[in-house]
């Protein structure tokens, strides 16, 4: 009875899941899908959501990495408080934060930025800094588990071999941790794409400039534009088929070692 009734929960999200992609492949005119997809909006909110996607996984990575290893290998005052702030972008709404964020730029301190260095509001780098605010803790949690799975003995081993503490950490830990590295990244990288909530709050919704593939689903979806935006949500589909499937090969890779 209990394989049945796991089982059963199982067909009924696959069924429930299934039929959501059936009704998308129904309503869809496929003339109308493909003049869409080549349409020079979708093109640039394709271009522009993979740029900023890549650019701020790249931030997301460079930040993470010495921060998960941080909180994983060492222990410190107000570790616990540190960890609960650092998991706060996962569990508060992307659209507050990225109301926060607007709200930062219209402090003194904000505004100076936002005026004499980096435009974040309403342009492309708010883009990124709305997407690195949201993922850069996803990005943390997942490498966090990955050095919580490296036993500390072999950077003991490497020191006791003559490695100073950077050079363990480099030669030792980072290749050990290669495949957990790649995960995160392809996960970081994959919610940035699918990003909205605070993009749209701190950049705006504004066609062929701040238009990444979720803001053009918003557009599509106000102007009754229904096969557009069909259209975007496959191509949001296929990145993300993509990339899990990448992010399996990695895993079973990783099971199998």
């Amino acid at each position: 009875m209990f394989r049945a009734a796991t089982v059963s929960a199982l067909a009924v999200l696959l069924l429930f899941l299934c039929g959501i992609v059936i009704s998308l492949l129904t309503y869809t005119n496929w003339g109308s899908l493909f003049s869409a997809i080549s349409s020079l909006e979708i093109r640039f909110a394709i271009g522009l959501s993979l740029a900023t996607a890549t650019v701020s996984t790249i931030i997301s990575m460079i930040i993470a990495i010495p921060v998960a290893y941080a909180i994983s290998k060492n222990e410190f005052f107000g570790k616990s408080l540190a960890d609960t702030l650092l998991d706060l972008p996962i569990v508060i709404s992307p659209i507050a934060i990225g109301a926060a964020l607007l709200i930062f730029f219209s402090t003194p301190l904000g505004s100076a930025i936002n005026n004499n260095f980096i435009n974040f509001v309403f342009s492309v780098p708010g883009i990124i800094l709305a997407q690195f605010t949201v993922t850069s803790a996803l990005a943390i949690r997942l490498l966090k588990s990955t050095f919580d799975s490296i036993d500390i003995r072999y950077e003991q081993v490497g020191r006791t071999l003559g490695c100073n503490k950077p050079q363990a950490f480099f030669r030792i830990i980072l290749p050990l941790a290669r495949d957990g590295l790649i995960a995160g990244g392809i996960l970081t990288w994959s919610r940035a794409i699918g990003e909205y909530g605070a993009s749209v709050t701190l950049a705006g919704a504004m066609a062929m400039k701040t238009e990444t593939l979720p803001i053009a689903i918003s557009l599509s979806l106000l102007n009754a534009d229904i096969e557009k935006a069909i259209a975007i949500i496959f191509i949001l589909v296929i990145i993300a088929v993509i990339s899990l499937l990448i992010l399996r090969k990695i895993t079973r890779k990783s099971y199998r070692l």
